[in-house]
């Protein structure tokens, strides 16, 4: 993908003539950044066959010789995290971990430009708790009070974190959002009667991977009563699947930090 503006963190693609210049296409629209070592190469086997043309200059180009630059720079990421508040794992211990992460996370987000924010499903709804931000001071302020309990809504969980990665897209284009989906995968709860909750959670999912959106999904079961529903869900998510059964903020902060660098 192409991004107009530039961040930190991950490397992008970008139209304007900053960035690091690391390779040439021919020309196929107008362009103003042209790459005059990779155009006069194209020209110059040429040069024998554009005899009249070199009546009047000492180099011939024509216009299938030129060459365009390919520029890359860092872009700044978009980190949301989507968290599974229902009493079906470890509540308390997830929290925990997922608040210290985006903590950890914050701490070097004003540097970077990148943004980190935090859905909550449980009950029988989804909860933008802390939208997409780089200021410590409201994330602490969000995540000081934190529902849990009751069923796992898990496909209100991932519509709502897909409608703000796209709204986030919108108003900031050069983001390059990232999900990470803290869940068992066991959805208990549908937003409409048409589909079970567990084929709409899949449905959703594929939406979410036909928007080439990035995405993570750490499964939060205990091993001993995990049923493969969180590996089912990253399949339609086309996403990896970790298992960190010694949950820690830490831990947690490095996996999300390793899926960006990657």
């Amino acid at each position: 993908m192409t991004r107009r503006q530039s961040g930190r963190r991950s490397r992008t693609r970008t139209e304007r003539k900053r960035g690091r210049y690391v390779q040439a296409r021919p020309v196929t629209e107008k362009t103003s950044d042209i790459a005059f070592d990779a155009t006069m190469r194209a020209a110059a086997p040429h040069q024998i066959n554009r005899e009249e043309q070199r009546q009047q200059v000492a180099f011939a180009i024509q216009p299938q010789d030129l060459h365009r630059k390919v520029r890359v720079r860092k872009s700044a990421n978009l980190v949301l995290f989507a968290v599974d508040a229902s009493w079906s794992m470890a509540v308390a211990e997830r929290m925990a971990a997922t608040k210290g992460a985006i903590l950890s996370l914050l701490t070097d987000a004003y540097q970077r430009r990148d943004r980190v924010g935090l859905v909550v499903f449980q009950k029988d709804r989804a909860n933008l708790v802390l939208p997409p931000t780089n200021s410590v001071q409201l994330a602490h302020q969000a995540l000081a009070d934190i529902p849990v309990g009751g069923k796992t809504p898990l496909s209100a969980g991932l519509f709502l974190s897909h409608e703000v990665i796209q709204r986030e897209l919108i108003s900031h284009p050069d983001v390059m959002p990232l999900l990470i989906l803290l869940t068992d995968g066991a959805g208990n709860v549908a937003i409409s009667r048409q589909l079970s909750p567990q084929e709409e959670a899949h449905k959703l999912a594929e939406e979410i991977a036909k928007d080439e959106i990035r995405s993570v999904v750490i499964n939060m079961e205990h091993a001993a009563f995990d049923q493969g529903l969180a590996q089912q869900l990253s399949e339609h998510l086309k996403a990896p699947c970790y298992t960190l059964n010694d949950l820690k903020a830490e831990s947690l902060y490095q996996a999300v930090r390793a899926e960006m660098d990657a």
